[in-house]
């Protein structure tokens, strides 16, 4: 039986990655650090690693329910620290009187820097405050070419990681019933929309599946996904409950709540 199996195809490099950085530390019997992960990702590493206990995994973003964590595999001997996932926090300082600046537009900036995604987690706000969390190796080029956001001038500030925002989302789940487990199927669904309309939306790239876009309306589920459609928001699948009487799926659905 393939370990693929398991697994989506566009996911299979990653899942090779992810061998490899448990067999390094097989092999060197040293630990090895992820770049940050999408919690799609992070149930992938877990999957992989499982409980053999010759390599252990934990995951750390700056704070507990940050969302984009680095994972940390290592050997059973080593006592892990918080400096080993070498994270820096830093907040952004703009005139908040005068303008006014959110997550997209931080995201905007940090991208055009040419630095991949995967060296950022959380970008996290609350009011006038705006914190991001970057990879200690790429700390002092962000720190020396992060200078506008937005039509904003900026400063950014290193801070001590305690004392990062908190996320701001909590959950709420419902169930549903859907008759397939495709995008256009559940997404309709939840979304409230008519498939025919959801259809649109993802064939025109406006539905994202574990953060990348898709545009596939047939793209079958999986438990754990995360959804988001532009303009009406996201929602995660869960759990697969099982079926109905009726032959339609269950689904446990998570929706997002600022606290």
């Amino acid at each position: 039986m393939s370990i693929y199996q398991h697994f989506r195809k566009e996911e299979h490099a990653f899942v090779d990655q992810v061998l490899e950085w448990k067999q390094a530390v097989l092999d060197q019997y040293s630990p090895r650090l992820s770049d940050f992960l999408d919690p799609r990702q992070q149930t992938i590493v877990k999957s992989l690693v499982g409980t053999d206990h010759d390599v252990i995994v934990q995951f750390f973003g700056g704070h507990t329910d940050t969302e984009r964590k680095r994972a940390f595999l290592y050997p059973d001997y080593y006592q892990v620290s918080e400096s080993d996932y070498q994270l820096v926090l830093f907040q952004i300082h703009y005139p908040s009187k005068f303008v006014t600046l959110e997550h997209p537009q931080l995201l905007g900036a940090l991208m055009n820097l040419g630095v991949k995604r995967e060296k950022f987690g959380d970008i996290v706000q609350k009011k006038d405050q705006l914190q991001f969390v970057a990879a200690e190796e790429i700390a002092d080029f962000v720190e020396m070419n992060v200078s506008q956001v937005g039509k904003a001038t900026v400063k950014i500030e290193r801070l001590p990681l305690d004392q990062i925002l908190p996320p701001t989302e909590d959950w709420r789940t419902s169930m549903v019933t859907v008759s397939s487990l495709r995008l256009d199927t559940v997404a309709a669904e939840v979304f409230r929309v008519s498939r025919s309309k959801m259809k649109a939306l993802i064939e025109g790239e406006h539905v994202k599946v574990n953060w990348k876009i898709v545009s596939d309306p047939s793209t079958q589920l999986w438990s754990g996904d995360m959804l988001s459609v532009r303009g009406k928001g996201r929602a995660k699948l869960i759990e697969e409950e099982g079926r109905t009487k009726k032959d339609r799926w269950k689904l446990t659905m998570g929706y997002p709540v600022t606290k």
